[in-house]
């Protein structure tokens, strides 16, 4: 499910999360290594019309993971012990975008932010959503969960 179906499925969690990543347009990106251990990189994350999309240098070693197996999670990267946003993590799968218009949207986006434009070669993914999650601390201590087969959960925090 790309950003918006998941959007109109869990608000509150997808707000959350869009915070959280535009904070930085920063991710800690996990996939699966050829020898199955796992790689955590980090990513820039952009939010493209109603995707989610990632940006990788050409032949970079996360992108040649995910042309192996798609399968990723990924949480907003993080500066402080108790982050101001919470932790969001996404799973899923990234889906690799060939189509010109898409790649060229994505560029836009992130010379939008940052004031450079990637050129071909670069690697572009959509994430395809799974689940999803939020934990944040101190006040206003929240955890959610979101899975497609479960939808919304409220869950107790561990803190208590």
């Amino acid at each position: 499910m790309n950003w918006a179906e998941f959007a109109a499925a869990a608000p509150e969690l997808a707000t959350l999360g869009q915070e959280a990543l535009e904070e930085q347009h920063l991710c800690i990106l996990g996939t699966l290594r050829s020898d199955g251990w796992p790689r955590v990189s980090p990513c820039e994350v952009y939010f493209v019309g109603d995707e989610l999309m990632l940006g990788m240098m050409p032949n970079s070693r996360k992108a040649l993971d995910l042309r192996r197996d798609p399968r990723i999670t990924l949480v907003n990267g993080q500066s402080k012990r108790i982050p101001k946003r919470g932790d969001f993590k996404v799973y899923g799968r990234a889906i690799e975008i060939f189509d010109q218009p898409r790649r060229d949207a994505l560029a836009d986006a992130q010379e939008a932010v940052i004031d450079w434009r990637p050129i071909d070669p670069f690697h572009v993914f959509g994430v395809d959503i799974r689940s999803a999650g939020y934990i944040s601390f101190g006040k206003g201590a929240t955890v959610l969960r979101w899975t497609t087969g479960a939808g919304l959960e409220r869950l107790p925090h561990p803190e208590g």
